[in-house]
C-alpha cells in the first residue's frame, strides 16, 4: 500500500511497481488517519509510508498500524535525512528509512528487504505460540455439486470473503472448474497467470512460486484462477492439484475450492483431500435426482461424513421445501440460503461478493452462518484423511 498526500508522487511510485512481476499495489492513501483505516481493512504485507501528511502524519500512523496490524512491514519514505527522523521512524516500528528521490532498484530491493525480514520474523511468532499450531495444516473445503446452475461458485467466493474479511483467517480460492471457471469473474479480476500456467512449472514448483501465481482480491482472499480457455484445461492434472492443495495448506488457514458440476480426475482430488465437501442444491427435481445419485457416489468412495448439505435459493413457493430434501435425501441441511435473485444477480454483474456489497441482507446472514458452521466443523477435524484413489478409484467402485 503506497501512503503520501501527494497524488503524483504515488502514481510515481505505482509506476515503479508495475514492472514488478511479484509486487501489486493493492490500495493508497493520502493521510496518516487513511492509512491506520485501510491497513486493518486491506492488511498489506508492506506500506510505503511518507512522514510529513495531513490529519495525522507517517510516524504516528507507522505506530499505529505497527500495533494493530500484525504481519506488516513498513517503509519510510522521507526528503528528511537527518538521524533523529530516521530514530523516531524505527521506534515507531518502521523496517526501513529510504530518502527520495530513490531509483527503482532501491525501492524494489528495500521492499523485499523488508518482506523477507517479517516473514522470518512471524515465523519465529508462530514457533514461540508453539510446535501445534506451527505444523497444522489448513482446512481444504470443496465446494461441489452434480448439477450445474446450482450457484456452486457464488456460494464459494463469498464464503472465502466471508472466512476471510469477517473471521480474519488467511484464505486460499481455487477455481478447479478448469473449463469454464468464473471464480476471477465473479471477483471483478483478470488473472494474468492461471492454474494452467502453473502447471508448465510443475518441476519447479515450491511456495514462492505458487504464491507469485496467486492474486489477492480487496477481501485478502488470494485465488488461483482457472485457465483462460477450456482447451488448456487438459494441461491441469490431478498431480498438479495435489501438489498445490498441499502446499496451500502449508500457508492459509482455508483453501476453499470450486469445482464443476462433475467427477474429474482434478475434482476427484479436491474431493479426497476435503476436510469438509460442502454439497450444493436447489429445490428442484433433476437437481435432486443427481445430487442423490452424486451421494451415492461419495459414499462409495468413503467421503460421506465429510460431506455437508447446503440448500441454495430457498423458497416455499416451488413445491417442494427443506423437509421434503431431507427425506428424499435421508440427510439433514447444514444450511439453507435464501433466494434473492436480484442482489446475487446485481452482485455478480458487479464482480463484487455479496457478503461485501450488502452484508445486512437476509442471505448474507445465512452464509455468514455457514462460515460458522464450517469453522466450527473445521476446529474438530484438524487432519487430513490420505488420499486413497483419483478417478480410476471411482470407476472400480461404481462397477463393484
Amino acid at each position: 500500500m503506497i501512503v503520501d498526500d501527494v497524488p503524483d508522487t504515488c502514481e510515481s511510485v505505482r509506476c515503479l511497481l508495475n514492472f514488478e512481476p511479484r509486487v501489486e499495489v493493492v490500495g493508497e492513501a493520502h493521510n496518516g488517519e487513511e492509512a491506520v483505516s485501510k491497513a486493518e481493512k486491506l492488511r498489506p504485507d508492506v506500506i510505503l509510508m511518507d512522514i510529513n501528511m495531513p490529519v495525522l502524519d507517517g510516524i504516528a500512523a507507522t505506530e499505529a498500524i505497527s500495533c494493530r496490524v500484525s504481519g506488516c512491514a513498513i517503509i519510510i519514505m522521507s526528503v528528511q535525512g537527518e538521524q533523529e527522523y530516521l530514530r523516531q521512524a524505527m521506534l515507531a516500528g518502521a523496517r526501513e528509512y529510504i530518502i527520495k528521490p530513490f531509483t527503482s532498484d532501491e525501492l524494489i530491493s528495500s521492499i523485499y528487504r523488508v518482506y523477507d525480514l517479517e516473514q522470518r520474523r512471524q515465523v519465529s511468532i508462530q514457533g514461540i505460540a508453539g510446535e501445534e499450531k506451527r505444523s497444522a495444516l489448513g482446512q481444504v473445503v470443496t465446494v461441489f455439486s452434480t448439477k450445474g446452475g446450482v450457484g456452486k461458485s457464488t456460494i464459494a467466493v463469498n464464503l472465502a470473503a466471508c472466512l476471510s474479511q469477517e473471521f480474519g483467517f488467511s484464505v486460499a480460492l481455487v477455481d478447479l472448474d478448469l473449463q469454464f471457471g468464473d471464480v476471477a469473474v465473479l471477483l471483478n479480476m483478470t488473472p494474468r497467470q492461471t492454474i494452467s500456467d502453473l502447471a508448465v512449472e510443475y518441476n519447479q514448483l515450491d511456495e514462492e512460486l505458487l504464491d507469485a501465481y496467486l492474486m489477492r482480491h480487496s477481501s485478502g482472499v488470494r485465488v488461483l484462477a482457472a485457465p483462460a480457455r477450456p482447451e488448456y484445461a487438459e494441461m491441469v492434472s490431478s498431480h498438479h492439484v495435489e501438489k498445490v492443495i498441499k502446499l496451500l495448506q502449508k500457508s492459509y488457514d482455508y483453501i476453499i475450492i470450486d469445482t464443476p458440476g462433475i467427477f474429474t480426475d482434478p475434482s476427484m482430488v479436491a474431493l479426497d483431500y476435503a476436510h469438509q465437501i460442502l454439497l450444493v442444491l436447489s429445490l428442484d427435481l433433476p437437481t435432486l435426482k443427481n445430487i442423490k445419485l452424486g451421494l451415492e457416489v461419495l459414499d462409495s468412495l468413503h467421503h460421506r461424513d465429510k460431506v455437508k448439505i447446503v440448500l441454495n435459493r430457498a423458497n416455499l413457493e416451488l413445491g417442494i421445501g427443506p423437509g421434503d430434501v431431507e427425506r428424499s435425501l435421508g440427510v439433514s441441511l447444514l444450511s439453507q440460503l435464501p433466494s434473492d435473485g436480484r442482489l446475487v444477480v446485481g452482485s455478480v454483474n458487479k464482480g463484487k461478493p455479496f457478503i461485501l456489497s450488502n452484508p445486512h441482507s437476509r442471505i448474507s446472514d445465512s452464509l455468514r452462518q455457514l462460515a460458522r458452521e464450517v469453522v466450527s466443523t473445521g476446529q474438530k477435524t484438524r487432519s487430513v484423511k490420505k488420499p486413497r484413489r483419483f478417478l480410476g478409484g471411482l470407476l472400480s467402485a461404481l462397477t463393484q
